[in-house]
This record gives structure tokens, C-alpha cells and sequence, in this order.
């Protein structure tokens, strides 16, 4: 860990909770919004949020796996958003939101119009705004787990027992 955390403290808390109190609390509430507020189905936001974590390297996000209504993804989802050009196992809205989040992530200067023509076929424009949004929040917070060597320290408090 590239931070040194109080003995005795759990990392995660630490870091979010106590370290930068004006910031960390707001950071946490808003990526846990995402979870909790979020509409888009199942499917699309695993794929979304698996590429952004492989992309990313975050270990926890990796693998972390997101409940809706008591269901998980199967276990063979991570290989298929790893090869989400070519899997047969995903829909057309599933293979946009791999594409958005890796094209949100290494190229977002590359979103043309042909990409957004396909993407709007299959999206509102409101749910265009809320991929966006947790898009952004993967990337910001899996990028600070990854770099300060959270994600092989911890789990988040509100998801312990919940993998």
C-alpha cells in the first residue's frame, strides 16, 4: 500500500472516512449512489463496470460482482466483457456498454458520430447520462483503489458478505 494507514485502522475507511473528511464521505456517497440509484439493467452496468475494473486493474473491482434483485452475473462474464467484440453472449445493449467503457476510458476523443448513431439506437438519452456517470465513477474511484494499493487491502464495509 502506498499509504500508511494508523494501526488498527481498516484501510478502506480510513482512506474514504477520515483522511480528507471534506472529500472522502462526498467521493463515497456518490459511488455508492451508483449502486443504489442506479436504473440500468443488470447486464449492461456489469459490463460497463467489469471493463472499466480490467482496464483499470483494480483487483477488488474485478472481482466484485453486483446484485440485482438477489441475481449476479454468471461466471463466465468477465471472459465475455474481455472479449466483447466477438462473445455471443451478449445483446446489442450488453456489447455497447463494454465499447462505451472502454472507449469512455482510453479514447473518449474518439466517441464519433457513427458510435453515438449506434449507441442511441439502444439508449436513452437519459440512460446515455447515467452510464456516463457511473463510467466516470469507476474510473476515478477503481483508479484510487488501484494506485494507493487499496484494492488488495480491502472490501468496502457495505459489501462484506455480499461477493
Amino acid at each position: 500500500m502506498i499509504i500508511d494507514i494508523p494501526e488498527g485502522k481498516d484501510p478502506i475507511l480510513y482512506v474514504w472516512g477520515e483522511m480528507v473528511p471534506g472529500i472522502g464521505p462526498a467521493a463515497s456517497k456518490f459511488a455508492m449512489s451508483i449502486y443504489e440509484d442506479g436504473t440500468l439493467g443488470l447486464r449492461e452496468f456489469e459490463a460497463a463496470r467489469l471493463r472499466i475494473a480490467q482496464i483499470n486493474g483494480c483487483l477488488f473491482c474485478q472481482d466484485w460482482r453486483t446484485e440485482k434483485d438477489g441475481i449476479k452475473v454468471e461466471d463466465s462474464f468477465p471472459d465475455a466483457v474481455t472479449g466483447w467484440r466477438t462473445t455471443a453472449d451478449f445483446d446489442d445493449r450488453t456489447r455497447l456498454a463494454a465499447e462505451y467503457a472502454e472507449r469512455y476510458a482510453v479514447d473518449h476523443h474518439g466517441l464519433d458520430d457513427s458510435f453515438w448513431t449506434r449507441m442511441k439506437v439502444h439508449y436513452s438519452d437519459t440512460e446515455i447520462v447515467e452510464l456516463s456517470m457511473c463510467l466516470g465513477s469507476w474510473i476515478a474511484f477503481g483508479r484510487l483503489n488501484r494506485v494507493l494499493g487499496l484494492d488488495a487491502e480491502c472490501v468496502l464495509p457495505s459489501h462484506v458478505g455480499g461477493r
